[in-house]
């Protein structure tokens, strides 16, 4: 697993073996940060970021290469995520980790204009995630969400979003929601 474009680009990252994390794949990122580019200008640096469901933090470390401000890294056990962090020492004061339950946010300290989420599959956990960041106002205005679910997962998206687009990678599905 390697880091796909940006600054780091080619970068490996660590991942652990068996199927306790399934990072999302490099063709995936690729393709989510092209649809992302085609919905936004593309300048990143003040964009603020939370990858939710964390894992590895190959999508964190993937926006923190092509240029985003900020990534928080989100998951019940961050162990994953902070040791991919030390292969990226110069970019320290740019990374944060909250270790919860993301069923059960705490109030964050800023605001995000990203979040990508990508819940274990078919649990019912995206839809109670996309309902704690509206709860505790983790989204700026107008801020995406990028959420991967199995291909054949279903569930209401919100009132509060808007479906901007919606794709098929394998056994995933990505959908780009904007907060109305």
């Amino acid at each position: 697993m390697r880091i796909v474009a940006g600054q780091y680009r080619g970068k490996k990252l660590w991942a652990p073996e068996g199927k306790d994390v399934r990072p999302t794949s490099e063709r995936t990122r690729e393709a989510v940060f092209n649809i992302l580019y085609s919905h936004t200008d593309g300048n990143y640096g003040s964009w603020d970021m939370a990858d939710i469901y964390a894992g590895t933090g190959a999508f964190g470390f993937e926006a923190l290469s092509r240029g985003f401000n900020s990534v928080t890294f989100v998951d019940i056990d961050v162990k994953n995520a902070q040791r991919n962090a030390k292969l990226f020492p110069k970019e320290g004061d740019k990374l944060t980790f909250i270790q919860a339950d993301a069923t059960q946010l705490p109030r964050p300290r800023k605001q995000y204009h990203l979040v990508f989420t990508d819940a274990p599959y078919a649990l019912g956990l995206t839809e109670k995630t996309l309902q704690q960041l509206l709860l505790k106002n983790w989204l700026c205005d107008g801020a995406l969400c990028i959420v991967e679910v199995r291909k054949d997962e279903r569930w209401p998206i919100p009132g509060e979003f808007e479906l901007l687009d919606e794709r098929v990678y394998g056994l995933a599905r990505v959908l780009f929601l904007r907060k109305k």
